[in-house]
C-alpha cells in the first residue's frame, strides 16, 4: 500500500508531505484547488512523461518520491530482488525533473531507466482517471477488460506464441520466395561450375605437389648433369677430389699432431669434415641413381599442372586456392538445394502453424464466452444498484475463424446496453449517457479491482455526472472495496467523500504574487464543515451541517 508521498517545487506545490491511511481516502477540495495534483505527481513517481512546465516558477527541479509498504506483496518483492533494487519491504519510487525538462528515475536509491519505473508502478497501483469512462466505448479496450476479468493470461500467452510463429514463419517464406528466380539462375551456373570441379576432382595440396613435380621433371637432364658434376667433385673424380684431399690433410695433421698435441683437435675437426662430405658423396650417389627421365610421367604431370592453372584462372584465383574454391561452391549449392527444400518445409508449417493457432484462439474464444456471461450479469447487478433500474448489460463475443489473425485472436469483442424498458441491446456508445457511461465504467472498475487485486485504486474523479442517491451507491461500493484494497479517490460528492476513513482537503493560497497548493488532512470538525459545504456550497447552514453530520455517521 502507498504510505507516504513528498513533492518539492512541483507545479504550485513548493512542499507537501501526505501520510496515506490503509482503507478508504477521499480528497475534495474548491474547484480549481488542484484536487489531482497528488495523482498528478504519483504518476511522475509511476513513470508518465514528464513535460517542462511541471517544474513550480523560479526552481530549478521538482523532486517526487512515493514510499510503499510491499511486505505482502510477493510480485514486487520478487522484482525487486531480480532486479537488484530489494530495500526491507519498502519501495520507494522517486523522480527528479529540472526545469529543461530533463528527468531522472530512482527505485530504493538506485537510478533506473524510466521503463523500470512504469514495470514496478503496475504492480503498485492501479490508476482510473475521469475520461476512463469514454474509453470503454472503443472495441479494443472493451476487450481488454473481459481479459482482465477472466484472467486466462496462460490461453492468451499461447495464442500469442503461435501468432508469433505464424508471423516468423511468413516472413521467411516471403523471402525464400522473393529469391527464387534470382536462386534458381545461380543455381543454374552453380551446378555447372561445381560439375565441372567434380569431374576434374582437384584435392587438396595437389597442386603444390604437382608444381614440385613439375619443376623436377622439366629440369631433369639439368638436374642429372649438375648432380654427376658434383659427385665428380666430391668424390669420383680420379685426378682431384674433395674427399681424397680431405684425406691426405687428415694424414698429415694426425702424424704432426704426435709432434705437436694442439694439433689434435684440428685433427679431430678435419676428420669430421671427412665423414659428413663422404655422408654427402654417398647421399648424392643414391640421389643420382634414382634419377630417371620418364617422358610419358612428366607429359601426365605437366598436363594436370597446366589444366589447375587454367580452371584457376577461370575462376579468377590462384592455383593453390581451387580446392578451397570447390568446396565452398558445393556448399552453397547443397544450401541452395535445401533453401528450395525448406520453402516446401516452410510452407507446411505456416499451415500447421494456422491450424494450432486456431486451436488456441478457439480455447481463448470459449474461455472469453464464459467470462462474458458471469461479466454480463455481474454489471447488469451493478447497474441497477447504481440507479439503473432497467439496465442491462451484456458482452457479445463473436469468433470468426475466417477473421484476419492478431496476437489476441479472432474474436471480435462488443459490450451492449440497454436502459429502458423494451429496449433492445445496441452497443453502449449509441444509448448510453455521460453519466450512465461513467456509473457503468465505475461499475467495471470495482468488479475487476475485486478481480484482479491491486494494492492501491486510485480513482481520479470517476464520479462525474453521478448524483443523489446513485452519489450514496458509488460511495458505499468504493467503501467496500477498500475492505480488501487500499482506494483513493478524489471527487466533489458529499456522499462518496463521506466513506473515506481519511479525508484529504486540498486549497489554494495566493498572496497576489504567489500561488501554492496545500493538502491538509481534515480532523472530525474539518470533515463535517467540508461535507457541508460539498451539500450546500459556500453558505453553510444548520441543515447542510446536520446533513453532513448524517452522511459521516452512516
Amino acid at each position: 500500500m502507498l504510505l507516504q508521498l513528498n513533492i518539492q517545487n512541483f507545479a504550485i506545490v513548493r512542499s507537501l508531505d501526505i501520510d496515506w491511511q490503509q482503507g478508504m481516502t477521499t480528497i475534495t477540495g474548491e474547484t480549481g484547488a488542484g484536487k489531482s495534483i497528488a495523482i498528478d505527481a504519483l504518476g511522475l513517481c509511476l513513470g508518465d512523461r514528464a513535460i517542462t512546465n511541471v517544474v513550480r516558477p523560479n526552481c530549478k527541479k521538482a523532486e517526487l518520491a512515493a514510499t510503499f509498504d510491499v511486505s505482502k506483496n510477493p510480485q514486487v518483492l520478487h522484482w525487486l530482488n531480480q532486479h537488484d533494487l530489494h530495500s526491507d519491504n519498502e519501495c520507494i519510487l522517486r523522480r527528479v525533473i529540472s526545469a529543461e525538462g530533463r528527468s531522472k528515475a530512482y527505485i530504493n536509491g538506485s537510478q533506473v531507466p524510466l521503463a523500470q519505473l512504469k514495470e514496478v508502478g503496475q504492480l503498485l497501483i492501479n490508476i482510473h482517471g475521469q475520461h476512463d469512462h469514454q474509453l470503454i466505448t472503443k472495441a479494443l479496450e472493451q476487450r481488454n477488460i473481459l481479459d482482465q476479468y477472466a484472467n486466462h493470461d496462460d490461453l492468451l500467452e499461447n495464442v500469442k506464441h503461435y501468432y508469433n510463429k505464424y508471423k516468423e514463419l511468413t516472413k521467411e517464406y516471403d523471402l525464400l520466395l522473393e529469391s527464387k528466380t534470382q536462386r534458381e539462375a545461380k543455381q543454374q551456373l552453380l551446378q555447372y561450375q561445381v560439375n565441372e570441379l567434380n569431374e576434374f576432382s582437384v584435392q587438396q595440396g595437389e597442386f603444390e605437389t604437382l608444381e614440385i613435380e613439375y619443376k623436377k621433371q622439366s629440369n631433369g637432364q639439368h638436374i642429372l648433369n649438375e648432380s654427376l658434376q658434383a659427385l665428380q667433385i666430391l668424390s669420383n673424380d680420379e685426378n682431384y677430389n674433395i674427399v681424397d684431399q680431405l684425406r691426405k690433410v687428415e694424414d698429415q695433421l694426425t702424424n704432426l699432431s704426435l709432434l705437436d698435441k694442439t694439433l689434435q683437435p684440428l685433427t679431430e675437426q678435419i676428420n669430421s669434415s671427412l665423414i659428413q662430405v663422404e655422408d654427402a658423396a654417398s647421399e648424392l650417389t643414391h640421389y643420382y641413381e634414382r634419377l630417371e627421365l620418364d617422358p610419358q610421367n612428366y607429359q601426365v604431370i605437366e598436363e594436370r599442372y597446366s589444366q589447375i592453372i587454367q580452371l584457376a584462372k577461370k575462376h579468377q584465383i590462384s592455383p593453390d586456392k581451387l580446392y578451397e574454391l570447390h568446396q565452398q561452391l558445393n556448399t552453397e549449392l547443397q544450401q541452395m538445394t535445401m533453401d528450395e527444400s525448406r520453402l516446401t518445409s516452410v510452407a507446411d508449417e505456416i499451415e500447421q502453424t494456422k491450424i494450432t493457432y486456431q486451436q488456441a484462439a478457439e480455447q481463448l474464444s470459449t474461455s472469453r464466452k464464459s467470462s462474458a456471461n458471469k461479466l454480463s450479469q455481474l454489471i447488469s447487478a451493478s447497474m441497477n444498484e447504481l440507479n439503473m433500474p432497467h439496465g442491462k448489460f451484456a458482452i457479445n463475443v463473436n469468433y470468426s475463424s475466417t477473421e484476419k489473425i492478431s496476437s489476441s485472436g479472432t474474436d471480435n469483442v462488443e459490450f451492449l446496453v440497454s436502459l429502458n424498458p423494451g429496449q433492445a441491446l445496441e452497443a453502449m456508445n449509441k444509448v448510453a449517457s455521460g453519466g450512465e457511461l461513467s456509473r457503468i465504467s465505475l461499475a467495471m472498475q470495482v468488479i475487476l479491482s475485486a478481480k484482479v487485486i491491486t494494492p492501491t485504486l486510485i480513482f481520479d474523479e470517476v464520479d462525474v455526472g453521478i448524483s443523489g442517491p446513485t452519489a450514496s451507491m458509488v460511495g458505499k461500493k468504493l467503501q467496500q472495496l477498500s475492505q480488501s484494497t487500499q482506494v483513493i479517490c478524489v471527487t466533489h460528492l458529499p456522499q462518496v467523500a463521506s466513506k473515506g476513513r481519511q479525508q484529504l482537503f486540498v486549497a489554494k493560497l495566493t498572496d497576489g504574487e504567489h500561488t501554492e497548493t496545500t493538502v491538509t488532512e481534515l480532523t472530525e470538525n474539518g470533515r463535517v464543515q467540508e461535507i457541508a459545504r460539498l451539500l450546500a456550497g459556500d453558505k453553510i447552514t444548520d441543515n447542510s451541517l446536520a446533513n453532513a453530520q448524517e452522511l459521516l455517521a452512516g
